[in-house]
């Protein structure tokens, strides 16, 4: 968990840690191409520190930051006896952080924070971590002997609360008593097993065997185990059952029969319809076309190839799905194809109103475009390291970025930037010959291999504020989850997505909405309808059933341009 002393909201900690680690070296790094005089000079700065959920500072804790697009961490330092921490020397790009403190993790948050996970030059973060939870037994085998020396993984499941993608996998090996323990576990519902395939075939003597799950079963009887934070769930026994496993091996080639390009390839394994991340990975170098999982249980699986091709980009094959029943599964060819990019460039429309001279304009090195992918059968597939490309890209000096690596599917695209007085106006699809199409309001729909090249991100000069609290009158109550809305008076506004607005309603009843388009709305309070889905391209239902419900609360406001409108009461 992340709080910002200068916001009135908290921000969301990125939880990529532990899939950071798998990942360091597959995801491509974003390159900025920034003229030497447009470059910003390195004097900004972001202090803050780490604190439990208790609110006591965390000392010696290690804080890393780095480049949104970037793998690589840009800087790394350690709390001091106070938990504040200082990162120095810093472009005013955007940037995750992380933080580290043995046994500890991020903290959980409610779904309704879902403010960006990324900071700027200036900001006085907050890292919140929680005392992780603990699950040990002891691993025997048939006969009731401890078992030493065999791998015991605990994957999580269930836990509404972390992003999708969160890896939630932790692991450890027996001691000489067959005895283990896995710590630094976040809340949450687990699946716990010995043995198995790994990482690395042939290194351990048990990864050619069925998994076995506590207590001593397969993957469908599996006992579920809950952890809370900070205490210890004993006596999760496991009786190894020792059966030996299933083969599944195959070819990849690229599109035109060649061996899969770039230094290595990677196929992935997939369970259809159990856990999320219940999947692993095998990679081979160019010595051979062949891959081969070892140790497989009975169960349907997606196989997936993907490989590197040139300028950091990859390639992936169509997922195949395939049935494991009592047998190996061989010969199983793989295609590759590569992926899709989409070039973009934000532009600076300036307003002529008085109000606005002299605003501060937005950055382009701190305007963050992200592309967002609209969930299908066909995307749960999606090996989960490439979901992390999702976290955006920080626009060059000039205003252009290049999203990379993008699977087939709809996309939608959003843009975070600095500026109090600039509002995303408008985003276009389309070039010199053909009608530019609402990439706010319509999915782009993308192929393998396509070069889109004509996306325009449009920020406008003249956005409004506003600050205020709902009134409540004698008796009543703040509901839970409340939202603020806007939405737009004007007739020819109604289809404008980007005019829709949603900010939750603090504990204490306090309203912010920043960014505003200059327009006249209707305001309204209610309980949240979709959160920040609220501006999705087919929320069409959503948005008039929102829009019937402001005009009956007859609330209307109207936002001139860079106006701030302050100590605003709005009746519930």
């Amino acid at each position: 968990m992340i709080r910002k002393s200068q916001a009135p909201k908290t921000r969301r900690l990125n939880l990529s840690l532990a899939c950071l680690v798998l990942i360091l070296a597959s995801l491509p790094v974003a390159a900025q191409v920034t003229s030497p005089a447009a470059q910003p000079s390195k004097v900004g700065k972001i202090t803050g520190k780490v604190v439990n959920d208790k609110g006591q500072p965390l000392p010696n804790a290690r804080v890393m930051i780095r480049a949104v697009g970037s793998m690589e961490a840009t800087q790394t330092a350690t709390t001091d006896q106070d938990g504040k921490f200082e990162l120095n020397g810093l472009d005013r790009v955007s940037y995750h952080l992380n933080a580290w403190f043995s046994t500890y993790v991020p903290l959980s948050l409610d779904s309704d924070d879902f403010q960006p996970s990324t900071f700027r030059v200036g900001d006085s973060p907050t890292l919140v971590l929680t005392k992780g939870g603990v699950i040990t037994g002891t691993v025997t085998d048939h006969t009731g002997e401890p078992l030493v020396g065999v791998r015991v993984r605990a994957r999580m499941i269930r836990e509404s609360n972390l992003p999708t993608w969160f890896y939630g996998q932790s692991e450890r090996t027996t001691d000489d008593r067959g005895i283990y323990r896995l710590y630094g576990l976040p809340a949450g519902t687990y699946l716990v097993w010995a043995g198995g395939p790994t990482y690395n075939p042939g290194l351990d003597p048990f990864d050619t065997d069925v998994p076995t799950y506590a207590p001593s079963s397969t993957r469908d009887t599996a006992t579920e185990i809950t952890v809370r934070a900070g205490e210890e769930t004993t006596n999760v026994d496991i009786r190894y059952r020792g059966e030996p496993g299933h083969i599944v091996s195959g070819t990849v080639n690229g599109p035109s029969g060649e061996q899969a390009m770039g230094a290595a390839y990677a196929v992935d394994l997939t369970s259809v319809g159990r856990a999320p991340w219940s999947s692993m990975s095998v990679v081979r170098m160019q010595e051979g076309r062949g891959f081969s999982f070892q140790g497989i249980d009975d169960g349907e699986y997606f196989v997936t190839a993907r490989s590197m091709v040139a300028n950091q980009e990859w390639a992936f094959s169509e997922s195949k799905r395939i049935q494991v029943r009592g047998g190996d599964v061989t010969g199983i060819e793989l295609v590759t194809q590569p992926l899709a990019s989409v070039s973009a460039r934000v532009v600076l429309e300036e307003s002529k109103a008085p109000d606005c001279t002299d605003k501060e304009r937005p950055l382009f090195s701190e305007t963050l475009i992200t592309s967002r992918q609209k969930e299908t059968e066909a995307t749960k597939r999606i090996p989960r390291f490439v979901w992390l490309e999702r976290a955006g890209l920080n626009a060059d000096a000039e205003g252009n970025v290049r999203l990379r690596n993008l699977t087939p599917g709809e996309y939608r695209f959003t843009a975070q930037f600095s500026g109090k007085y600039w509002y995303l106006h408008s985003m276009s699809l389309g070039s010199k010959t053909a009608k530019p199409v609402d990439a706010a309001r319509n999915w782009t729909r993308i192929k393998s291999g396509d070069r889109i090249s004509v996306l325009t991100i449009t920020l406008a000069q003249g956005a409004a504020s506003l600050r205020g609290k709902v009134a409540l009158a004698e008796g009543e109550t703040l509901p839970d989850r409340l939202f603020a809305y806007l939405v737009p008076a004007e007739r020819e506004k109604v289809e404008d997505v980007l005019r829709y607005f949603a900010a939750p309603v603090t504990a204490d009843g306090k309203i912010v909405l920043n960014n505003v388009a200059p327009g006249r709305y209707w305001i309204v309070a209610q309980p949240e309808l979709t959160g920040n889905q609220l501006q999705l391209p087919d929320a069409t239902e959503t948005r008039s059933k929102l829009r019937r419900a402001a005009e009956a609360a007859k609330h209307e406001i109207e936002f001139k341009p860079c106006q701030n409108i302050s100590d605003f009461r709005l009746p519930l």
